[in-house]
Order: C-alpha cells, then structure tokens, then sequence
C-alpha cells in the first residue's frame, strides 16, 4: 500500500498528538485519566487492557498498558453527520495509559477528529474544521487536568 503523503514530514500538531508523564502506579494512572476525561466532558464507552489479554492469550510479557475509549457525544454526533458517517469507523477517541517504568506512565492520544480531516473524510469541511478546535480544546482541558500530577506535562 502506497502512502500519499510522506508521514515522516507530518507535524505531530497536524494530527493532534498529546503526551504527558504521570509519576503514580498504572492503576491510579488509569484511574486518574479516567476522571479527568470525564470531567473535561468525555464519557469512557469502553476500555480494554491490551497488556492483559496478550499476556494471557499469547504469554506475551507485556507491560501495564491500558486504552480508555473516550468519547463526547455532542461532538461525535456532530463529526458523523460532518462526514455522512465515515467516522464512526475511528470511533472512540483512544486514550493510552501506558507503563514506561514503575510508578511511572504515559498518557497518549491522537485526534482522531484531526486524522479524519488529514484523511478527507469530511463531507462538509467547515463544520469538521468547527469540530477539530472544539474537540481540540476539551483534549486540551483534560491533558491541562493531568498536568496537575503529571511531571513530564503535555507536548
């Protein structure tokens, strides 16, 4: 499959990558991600341990790591018509908690809003820009939230 742009050159900005460093064991992480999330406005529609299942199905080794399933629903509303459903095939917007040591864990999250209009997914470009800055911002309340224990901050 041939890529028809160079990701290498991709700003991670462009597809709304955020980071931050929280210094606390991998169930409170998950657990504090999970309420800051919520508090920010997003709902948790699912949430899986990928480190738990490989570990178990395929004695894989893994460390702690943990995806929360965020998801506001005024704005996925939005996005699906914006993009006469298409989206909905990106659905929920993924959270990483993910264990770099002991007592210390990565937050990570992509837009998938941001992925959709890098993708042309949108049918009606003005209302998705209008989706990509409102998500954008309450992404932005959530990591600020984070940052209140996190040493690492967003980036």
């Amino acid at each position: 499959m041939e890529i028809p742009f160079d990701p290498e050159q991709l700003d991670p900005a462009q597809y709304g990558e955020e980071r931050a460093t929280l210094e606390m064991d991998h169930e409170e992480a998950v657990e504090h991600v999970r309420e800051v999330f919520t508090d920010a406005g997003f709902g948790i529609a699912t949430e899986f341990s990928p480190s738990e299942l490989l570990n178990e199905k395929v004695d894989a080794g893994r460390d702690p790591y943990y995806v929360l399933g965020a998801c506001n629903p005024q704005m996925a509303d939005r996005a699906l018509d914006a993009t006469a459903g298409e989206i909905g095939g990106l659905f929920p917007c993924n959270v990483v908690v993910r264990q770099l040591e002991p007592g210390r864990q990565e937050v990570y999250h992509v837009s998938i809003m941001r992925i959709a209009r890098l993708l042309g997914l949108p049918t009606d470009d003005e209302e998705m820009d209008a989706i990509v800055a409102d998500t954008g911002e309450l992404v932005a309340a959530a990591f600020e939230g984070l940052d209140s224990v996190s040493t690492g901050g967003h980036e």
